[in-house]
Formats: C-alpha cells, structure tokens, sequence
C-alpha cells in the first residue's frame, strides 16, 4: 500500500511539474516563423524593406565564428544562398541604411564588424556585394587587448542633410567615456565606402561589455545596453554634443541588457524594445518618454517569448504580406536560428 501511494505521489508531482511547464509555454509569444540554421552561431539582425514589394523583403543575420558570414533570408525564413557572405572573420552585429546619398549615388547598403580583423566591412543591398575595398579599419591606435574587437554597430541618417554615420563599440573599453567611436560615412572614386573619425562619446561601466547599438533616425538618439547595469541614451547628431541624457532599464533584468529595438507608431511615438538575455524575455518601454520628460522612458511591459538567450533583435511597422500586416520583430535564438514574429503578438497595437 506504501508502494502504492508512494507511486501515486510522484506521478502527482510530475503531472505538476507538466502543468507548470505548459503554463510556462503558454505565457510565451511563438513565432510564426523559424529560419533554416547558420553554420555556428546567430546574433544579430537587420530587415532591408523591398520598396517596390515589401513581400520580397529581406533579413540579415550575423553567424559569429571566425569563418563567420552573414545570411540572408527570405520572410519564410529560407536561406537565399547566391546572397550570403561567407569567410567574414567573426562578425558581431549588423545594420543597414536605406537611400543613402553620396553626391549623385543613391545606396543601400549593410555594414557588419570583423572582430578579429577589427574592419568594418559593407555591402550593397539587395546583392551583398564589398563596397568597402576589403574593409575598413577601425578604432585606430587603440593598443589595450580587446579594445579593437568590434561587438555592436549601427548607421545614422540624419534627417537634415541624408548624412550618414556609423557607431561601432568593442569588447572592452575605457571608463572615461570614449568607449563607442562614431564615424562618418563617404563614397570614393571607385565607388568604395569610406569612413571618417567625427567623435569619441558614451559611458561605460566597466561591469561586462556593451555589445547592443540602436539609432532612433526620425528623433536623434543613440540607445546602447551596458549590460548589467541599463540602456544609455545619447544624441545621434555628433554637432549636439557628448551629455548622457538617460539611463533607464536599470531594474528588473535577470542579468544582461542586450538587443535593442525602436518601433514607430508615427508622431513621434512607439516603443522601444530590449533583451533580458538570460529570461528569454523582452521589456518594452515607451519610445517618447513620458509627460514632461522625453527622456524618462517608462516600462509598459515585459514580454515572455520563445527564443533563447537573445542577443539582437530588429523591429519594423512595414506591412510586408498576409503574415506581417502590421510589421515583423525579428530576434536572434541560440539555437543557430531567426525567429519572425508579428508585431501585433508582441505590442498592443491591433488598434493602431
């Protein structure tokens, strides 16, 4: 009889244990498309809007490895191989501008970090070919270890002239705020990239690494996580100066602040999405600010979803097809994959 209750008492706690876990997997936001896996190891994403046909658009993901590449994928999540870039040497993260004006060329184009090259390296869209003669080399003159292995970046198009610029951080760095480099971005006579020192700004902690860069284009600011610690802010506009203007996401994260994401709702508003790495979750924040301050951004919630151990993310409000209507949010899984989501399961705004 003891066997017995014994035997009932453990399949109790089992069936406990399920119902946990399912209402675990209940709470959490599933995507409506996985991609085909890299080779190593996915970070970070960029989405290149098809103009002519937004259902033809494409994603751009890292695979970080020192025979590294950068995929490219259609919106089912199916590798398109003529377009991959292969033997990049450990590319981190990736980002991307569109209708970038150099004198009379118009470009799109991708720009990637070989951290152990310490090159950028940029492509045209949507072929991904080298517009950067082999690549460009960064963070000149640094000679402390890994004050050159290049972690997170993103382009800036200012609004008032088309300007364009890159902001590129590192494995490590100085406390005394110059850890992120900003450059700004030519074209030369053999139609390659160029890239030009403007500034040295952002503080660090010296806790981990900052790794996660975003650029708010429509209202100038730099969003960067310093992880363990929050998500600075700062103008995009070199010519505004170097002031912090906030630290905000400082409480609540399980451990590392990591991939950053801005959605536009129009007028200035939205949400600005970020990484809670270890809790394979997402908090969100309003992307104005809040009354009176514009700078003090609010949690509005934490979302729970399927990915694991998210490095880096990208979101846009474009209607590509049947499946995002709304827009897609993309985010980097550990387990070498992409996963796309619809917008409207991760913010609230069916009604918008």
């Amino acid at each position: 009889m003891k066997n017995i209750t014994y035997i009932f008492s453990l399949l109790a706690v089992v069936l406990l244990a399920a119902c946990g876990n399912s209402q675990i997997d209940v709470d959490r936001v599933k995507p409506v498309v996985v991609t085909e896996p890299v080779n190593y190891d996915t970070d970070d994403p960029a989405i290149w809007v098809n103009k002519e046909d937004p259902s033809k658009s494409l994603i751009i993901g890292t695979d970080k490895n020192e025979d590294g590449a950068l995929f490219v994928f259609d919106l089912d999540g199916k590798i398109i191989k003529n377009k991959t870039v292969s033997g990049l040497k450990r590319p981190n993260n990736v980002d991307l501008v569109q209708g970038a004006v150099f004198a009379n060329d118009t470009l799109d184009f991708a720009v990637t970090g070989e951290r152990l090259t310490h090159k950028l390296r940029v492509f045209s869209l949507p072929d991904m070919k080298p517009i950067d003669g082999g690549g460009i080399p960064v963070y000149v003159g640094e000679t402390a270890l890994e004050h050159r292995d290049l972690m997170g970046i993103a382009l800036y198009k200012r609004p008032s002239d088309n300007a364009v610029f890159v902001i590129m951080g590192r494995k490590t760095g100085p406390t005394d705020g110059t850890y992120l480099w900003q450059y700004k971005l030519g074209l030369n006579d053999m139609g390659d990239v160029t890239a030009t020192l403007v500034r040295k700004f952002g503080k660090y902690s010296g806790i981990k690494e900052i790794e996660a860069i975003a650029v708010d284009h429509e209202l100038g600011y730099i969003y960067y996580s310093d992880e363990g610690v929050g998500v600075r802010k700062y103008y995009a506009d070199p010519e505004k100066g170097n002031e912090e203007l906030a630290l905000f996401a400082t409480t609540g994260f399980r451990d590392d602040h990591e991939g950053i994401s801005i959605y536009d709702t129009g007028n200035g508003s939205g949400f600005i999405l970020v990484s809670d790495q270890q809790a394979n979750a997402f908090h969100v924040f309003k992307r104005e600010g809040s009354v009176g301050d514009k700078h003090q951004h609010e949690l509005v919630k934490v979302v729970k979803v399927s990915t694991r151990e998210s490095d880096g993310s990208e979101i846009s409000n474009v209607a590509f097809n049947d499946t995002f209507k709304k827009g897609i949010f993309v985010a980097m899984s550990d387990n070498k994959t992409f996963q796309y989501y619809r917008v409207e399961d991760i913010l609230d705004i069916r009604d918008q």
